[in-house]
């Protein structure tokens, strides 16, 4: 059967989808209420409390009986690790970042490009005592991030035109993010011809990242590899002559172990 944007969505649906979205986009907020939750729906509380129900009962949401609030179940936590169990290329990058770390000793991610944002899968953490929060498992901007930068690179012009839509998405998070497609594409232009990305505190002030592409067998990029550090950690010494030559190399096995030829 062939789906268009004619067919119209199912609201019951609809509504639990855009449910998971307050629990993913609430970084510090573990549950909440039905009240909350309507609210923040637009819903009246009789479908919230329904939907909150059907969820329950299947395990993709419980309710903590002590405060009657509501948080994620264990059937989302088991969606997430079979969609990243799929991902084969995981499993075979991991001794790559612990080496990248041990060399560094700087925080390193994987992390994939969804739309116009990126999600952050892996993470071999630095064993200094100051080191940047963890973006795990996180949505963040991509326009704003070395991972995303790197990727989005290998867009053609189109695709970036379809992706970006409206000049809206162009957050400011700090002094220094991109805050248009026009300046963003100068940039991609920049990433090609390196080689690698960098987030100069464009999502987070004094935290800096260095992300390159791994590659598959047709010279897609299919993930990043990603270097964090706080700046007062970086020299333009070590982030050109040590941080990046070190990062594409472990990019470059990866990319090979995956079928990648230059």
């Amino acid at each position: 059967m062939k789906y268009t944007s004619d067919i119209k969505p199912v609201h019951a649906v609809k509504h639990a989808l855009e449910l998971f979205e307050v629990f993913k986009m609430s970084s510090n907020k573990q549950e909440f209420g039905v009240t909350e939750l309507a609210k923040i729906l637009g819903l009246h509380k009789n479908n919230v409390f329904r939907i909150l129900a059907t969820l329950s009962t299947e395990g993709y949401i419980e309710q903590n009986t002590a405060t009657e609030n509501y948080r994620l179940g264990i059937k989302i936590f088991n969606l997430g690790q079979k969609f990243i169990s799929k991902l084969g290329y995981l499993k075979l990058a991991k001794p790559f970042m612990e080496r990248l770390k041990s060399e560094l000793n700087e925080t390193v991610y994987i992390g994939i490009l969804r739309k116009d944002s990126v999600v952050y899968l892996d993470i071999v953490e630095s064993d200094n005592s100051v080191r940047i929060a963890s973006r795990l498992g996180k949505d963040i901007p991509a326009h704003c991030t070395s991972v995303g930068k790197v990727q989005l690179a290998y867009m053609s012009n189109d695709e970036l035109n379809s992706i970006y839509t409206d000049e809206s998405k162009f957050q400011k998070y700090t002094e220094n993010s991109i805050l248009s497609l026009a300046e963003l594409k100068k940039v991609l232009d920049d990433v090609i011809v390196n080689g690698y990305a960098i987030d100069n505190q464009e999502f987070e002030k004094d935290v800096a990242c260095f992300a390159v592409p791994i590659k598959d067998y047709k010279g897609r990029p299919v993930a990043a590899l990603s270097v964090a550090s706080p700046i007062f950690r970086l020299s333009e010494d070590r982030i050109f002559n040590e941080i990046i030559p070190i990062a594409k190399r472990y990019a470059k096995e990866i990319s090979q172990r995956l079928g990648y030829q230059e």
